[in-house]
């Protein structure tokens, strides 16, 4: 398929082994299949094709020049595919399968398209935890490049509705495998120089992070002016709303999106993230809340304050980028 409108319906496959096979046959032939991970649901591509990731790119109306993680069963999968040193070795160790992205330099014997890269000498990799994503890399024996399930820079979906409202009719398969655990991406660390650097934050914090290096983590950088890892556009996540960090009050018109206490003021709808003021409650909800407050059609939505440490650093960091000002 492509990214243009297909007269063919989008299947919904299910968890199930069978639907497995399936999903993994529509991705070795060339297809793009949706799919479950514990962070968010990822459209798969297989990574080692450029057509195939063309048609991804399409698909989201994603920019060239940023690059996709590709996804493996395992971690001696992804040592095939990218260079390790001690750093990126210990933190594969510790956090595979799990919600970490490693950047690495490409091995000779990477398979992972140029295309896929955005034509950098890294590479971009994660072994995920989800049962049903684990399963359908197993099936497929290749790299599956996967970024969110959504077109480029829109909210990133945590159900497999949320795919198809973004994607339906453009993608060749989603599988089912109900709401993801931890609601935000993965967290991003390169490990290119010696310096072990964070390029996104995610679903590990970075002091669980330094504290397996033994020392602070160095910020992130660009290369030649292009992103070095997915999600680094300073315009990303975005609903169709205006977002308003750090509320305090509501304005006339505006829709709540609070944490702990709500927000006072008459929003035209509210959501909690969490009213306990839990952190893995408010990343869990994230992406699906501003989903939900984006189709109440208000110009605005107030965000209240949220805490910078632990999940917050990296739901934070996607509320920033929802924010910004749009290209």
């Amino acid at each position: 398929m492509t990214g243009e409108a297909s007269s063919r319906a989008t299947e919904r496959l299910g968890p199930g082994q069978a639907d497995i096979e399936r999903a993994a046959a529509i991705l070795a032939a060339g297809g793009l299949v949706a799919f479950p991970t514990e962070t968010v649901y990822g459209l798969g591509a297989d990574g080692r094709s450029a057509r195939t990731v063309a048609s991804l790119y399409a698909a989201k109306e994603r920019p060239r020049f940023n690059p996709l993680i590709a996804h493996l069963p395992s971690a001696e999968a992804a040592m095939r595919e990218g260079l390790f040193d001690d750093d990126a070795r210990r933190l594969a160790q510790v956090f595979w399968p799990g919600p970490l992205t490693l950047v690495v330099p490409v091995s000779p014997a990477c398979t992972v398209s140029d295309l896929a890269r955005a034509g950098l000498d890294s590479v971009a990799l994660r072994v995920p935890a989800h049962p049903v994503a684990s399963a359908l890399l197993q099936a497929c024996g290749f790299p599956v490049v996967a970024p969110s399930a959504n077109r480029s820079g829109r909210v990133s979906p945590t159900e497999a509705a949320h795919v198809l409202e973004d994607l339906s009719g453009r993608i060749d398969a989603v599988v089912d495998g109900g709401p993801t655990r931890v609601g935000v991406e993965s967290t991003i660390v390169a490990c290119l120089d010696g310096r072990p650097r964070l390029l996104r934050p995610g679903g590990v914090s970075r002091e669980a992070i330094e504290e397996v290096l033994g020392r602070r983590l160095d910020e992130a950088g660009e290369a030649g002016g292009k992103p070095i890892a997915p999600g680094a556009l300073a315009s990303h996540y975005a609903p169709r709303a205006q977002v308003r960090l750090n509320a305090t009050q509501v304005r006339p018109g505006e829709a709540a999106l609070s944490f702990g206490p709500d927000v006072p003021g008459d929003a035209a709808a509210r959501l909690n993230l969490s009213p306990a003021g839990d952190l893995a409650e408010a990343a869990a909800n994230l992406f699906g809340y501003l989903r939900r407050l984006d189709g109440a059609g208000p110009a605005t939505i107030a965000v209240a304050p949220i805490p910078g440490s632990g999940l917050g650093e990296a739901i934070n960091d996607r509320l920033r980028r929802a924010a910004a000002e749009r290209p």
